[in-house]
This record gives structure tokens, C-alpha cells and sequence, in this order.
């Protein structure tokens, strides 16, 4: 099957060009339920290049996840480039890209694809065509919306960005989004020898070296463990731990730097403001609420204090909950809507505060660069929903049924009494207000927006 679109962005070609040629454009242009780079720190359209892929979500172990590999078969100068499949599930797939002007600050994006399917699979060969065509328009929104984020900071000089947790859901597309827009990133690893580019670190036994952070402009530190498990006693001090430490260690390095970074962005969570917050309207100026996540939140953005004390710019980005099919809270799910008994998690008015992984990537890299953005700032998109209003938008993005409520025995035996009330039972109304204040325009400001973009419905 053939399968052509043509997509167009308001944006010159130059710029366009420039985004595809940069690493982090594969990373970004693929969705992370699909697939992941095997090499996200390369990039480039050149002939002979070869491009490895693992499909599937980075949840699932290496071994259910098939290699596809693609090699740049040809390029007709700027602007023109074909992939074909050299290893994978197709007998053949064949990609051809073609980017032109079409007017001075307008730019055509074609692609063409060649696909056949596997024999015993060309029955589906008109579902797989409408599922191409869902993955090239997911394709176009992503580049439209990151170069019309990239165009707010067109004037602001290019920085050296080191991120902590980069490896994760939001540090990895936070990793490859700034790199199209032509920062220079570099990972902060656990290993006892970093690669070229990357730096050491050990946040356990405490360990840093300054030296490494000389040419570093901007700190982001996303580390933790998961709070998505049953919090034993055991769990809740690694869960502590993983954040107060991994934070102390940096902002104490950075204080004592007169060389080094002068902003750190700090994750931090609206666990802050703690679970059960009915009727009220949460803004950065709350002083914090109850439970567990609210005393990590308080002893995780403490942490940070140094940093604040030694004059640097420190911004906590409160994240709300995180849309993507591949990890977070959506994911489990999906399933349940496929299989048309989907339905709210919890008390039908609890508000729930959301935002899509491509926007709260858009958060941190809009915290590290706007100079603004100074303290907590809380990452959620503009319009919450309760319970209720998100169970029905999902089922019908989905075009499934969404009446069946989750018995709320299990969450509490899959995560426990007080994981399930706090993360599952949340009820919390928590303002963007203060984000919108500083410059940031989300790209998905209402939820069926967000669904239909991250589940390309």
C-alpha cells in the first residue's frame, strides 16, 4: 500500500530543516507507546545513516520489544531524504520525506510511505493504512507545536542543559525537545564512567564533581523513584530518599559553584498540596496540605534551599497528572475502555488536575529558560475535570463505554490504603494560572484535546 499526506506548519523552511536535522527529532516524532530511539543522542537525515528503533513502550522489557532498523537510502540535498526498513516486522516499509517552502514563513511537509505487511497480516492492510495515516498526523502536530515553542525563545541564546532523570518518561522527551530547539544537553548518569557528553553521578553516596558542571548553564533534576507502588515502610523511604537526597546534593554543589549554573529547575509534585482538597482553587501561595506526598513534596522542595540562598534561580515545577499511554496513571486504563468496561476511578466530583506529556516537557524546558519563572510553579493544564468528565471524554475518544466505575477494592489491594486514596482518590482543583502568567501557552488545554493527541484518535 501507498499511503501520501501533506502537512503544512507556519514556520520557515529553514527552521524545519534545521528540526529534523537535530537529535531528539526521531524521539519526538515517535509516539512513546510505539517506540523509542535506540540512539536518541544521534540525529540527522544524511545518506548511509542507520537508524535503530525498539516498538512498544520503554515499560516493557527489552526482550518483548522487536528491533526495527532504517537506513537513509538517499538525499537530494536539503529538504528531501528516504528511509527504508533494512531490519523489522515488514516486508517492506519505505519512507520519503520531502520539506518545501510555500511561501516565506510557511513550510510543506510530504511524506509517502511505502508499506506491505506481513502475509499472514494483510487482512488489516486498510486498519494499518488508518493507523499510518493517525502516526503522520501525530507527526504534524508534534513538529507545529514545538516550533511554535521553539519561536518564543527564538531570541534567547542557546544554553548547556544538564537533566537528572533523563531516562525517564518526561526526561526523555524533555531531552530530545530541547535538543531540536538546539540546546546542547547532557545527561547526568549513574555509572562509574560517563560517555562523551554525559556526567557522573551518584546520588547515593553523594557524589558530584563540580568540574563537571563548568559549562553548564541550566540544572533540571527529575530524579525519584516511582510512587506508583505500595508504600511499605521500606518503599516510603525510598521514595523520600530518591528525591531529598538527589536534591540536597545538587543544590549544595551548585551553592558553593561561583562558575558554575545559575538556575535549577526542581521537580516537584501537587502531592504538596495533599489528596483531599475538595472546594478550593490550589495556588503556589497554598502553604501544603496532609499525607505522605505532602511531607516528601515539602522535604523534596526544601532540598533546594542552598541553591535559593546562594542566589540562584530555582524553579519547582508541581506536576499534575501525567497523560501518556505509555507509563503514569492512563495507561492501566486503556485496557479496561478497549475491553468496554471503563469507567471513573474514584468519587465521581473529584477534580483532577492533568496535564499531556508533551506539555509538561514544554513546562520544564519553559522553567529553564524564561527567566520569570522564579519559585514553585505549578504544571497542570488549564482546564481540570472531575472524575467523572474524565472517564466520559476517554470513552469517547476511544468510542467505548465509560459506565462502569472501578470498584475501589482495587486500587486498594493493588496499592495499598493510602497510595490508593492519595494517588487514585485525589481530589485537587490546582491552578495554572501563575505558569500562564509567565509566558506558557499549553498545547493541549483541554482534556479531549490531550487524548485524542496522546492516544492519535
Amino acid at each position: 500500500m501507498r499511503i501520501r499526506t501533506t502537512h503544512h506548519v507556519d514556520r520557515p523552511e529553514q527552521a524545519v530543516q534545521d528540526w529534523f536535522d537535530r537529535p531528539g527529532a526521531l524521539t519526538r516524532l515517535t509516539p512513546p507507546s510505539l517506540g523509542g530511539a535506540e540512539d536518541p543522542d544521534t540525529g540527522g537525515t544524511e545518506t548511509g545513516r542507520l537508524v535503530g528503533v525498539r516498538l512498544g513502550p520503554a515499560v516493557l522489557p527489552s526482550v518483548l520489544r522487536p528491533q526495527m532498523v532504517s537506513h537513509h537510502i538517499a538525499s537530494d540535498g536539503p529538504g528531501h531524504f528516504v528511509d527504508r526498513q533494512a531490519k523489522g516486522p515488514f516486508r517492506t516499509w519505505q519512507h520519503e520525506h520531502t520539506i518545501t517552502a510555500d511561501g516565506p514563513d510557511r513550510t510543506a511537509i510530504t511524506d509517502e510511505i511505502v508499506l506491505e505487511l506481513p502475509r499472514r497480516l494483510e487482512r488489516f492492510e486498510e486498519l494499518s493504512a488508518d493507523q499510518v495515516r493517525s502516526l503522520l498526523a501525530f507527526r504534524h502536530r508534534q513538529l507545529r507545536d514545538d516550533l511554535a515553542f521553539h519561536a518564543r525563545f527564538a531570541d534567547t541564546p542557546r544554553r548547556t542543559i544538564a537533566i537528572a532523570g533523563s531516562s525517564g518518561l518526561i526526561g526523555t522527551q524533555l531531552v530530545a525537545l530541547l535538543r531540536t530547539g538546539g540546546h546542547t544537553v547532557k545527561r547526568m548518569v549513574r555509572e562509574a564512567e560517563a560517555r562523551e557528553g554525559e556526567i557522573a553521578w551518584d546520588p547515593k553516596a553523594g557524589l558530584l564533581d563540580p568540574a563537571d558542571l563548568r559549562d553548564v548553564d541550566v540544572v533540571i533534576n527529575l530524579a525519584g523513584s516511582s510512587i506508583a507502588t505500595r508504600w511499605t515502610p521500606r518503599a516510603r523511604r525510598r521514595i523520600h530518599a530518591s528525591r531529598v537526597r538527589s536534591a540536597h546534593l545538587i543544590a549544595r554543589i551548585l551553592a558553593h559553584m561561583e562558575d558554575g549554573p545559575r538556575v535549577l529547575v526542581q521537580a516537584s509534585a501537587i502531592g504538596g498540596y495533599g489528596g483531599q482538597r475538595p472546594g478550593e482553587l490550589l495556588t503556589e501561595a497554598d502553604p501544603g496540605g496532609e499525607g505522605f506526598l505532602a511531607e516528601v513534596v515539602r522535604d523534596w522542595e526544601a532540598s533546594a534551599r542552598p541553591a535559593v540562598q546562594a542566589g540562584l534561580r530555582v524553579a519547582a515545577v508541581r506536576t499534575g497528572i501525567v497523560l501518556s499511554d505509555a507509563g503514569g496513571s492512563l495507561l492501566p486504563q486503556l485496557p479496561l475502555f478497549w475491553a468496554g468496561a471503563g469507567g471513573r476511578l474514584t468519587r465521581p466530583d473529584a477534580v483532577q488536575s492533568w496535564i499531556s506529556l508533551d506539555d509538561i516537557a514544554r513546562v520544564f524546558a519553559h522553567a529553564a529558560l524564561s527567566p520569570q519563572v522564579d519559585g514553585p510553579v505549578n504544571g497542570v493544564a488549564p482546564q481540570p475535570v472531575t472524575a467523572r468528565e474524565f472517564a466520559r471524554t476517554l470513552g469517547k475518544v476511544m468510542k467505548r463505554p465509560s459506565l462502569v466505575p472501578v470498584p475501589q477494592a482495587g486500587p486498594r489491594l493493588l496499592l495499598g490504603a493510602d497510595a490508593a486514596k492519595e494517588l487514585i482518590g485525589a481530589d485537587q482543583n490546582v491552578s495554572d494560572a501563575w505558569l500562564q502568567a509567565t509566558g506558557f501557552t499549553a498545547a493541549h488545554p483541554d482534556l479531549e484535546t490531550a487524548l485524542r493527541h496522546v492516544l492519535r484518535r
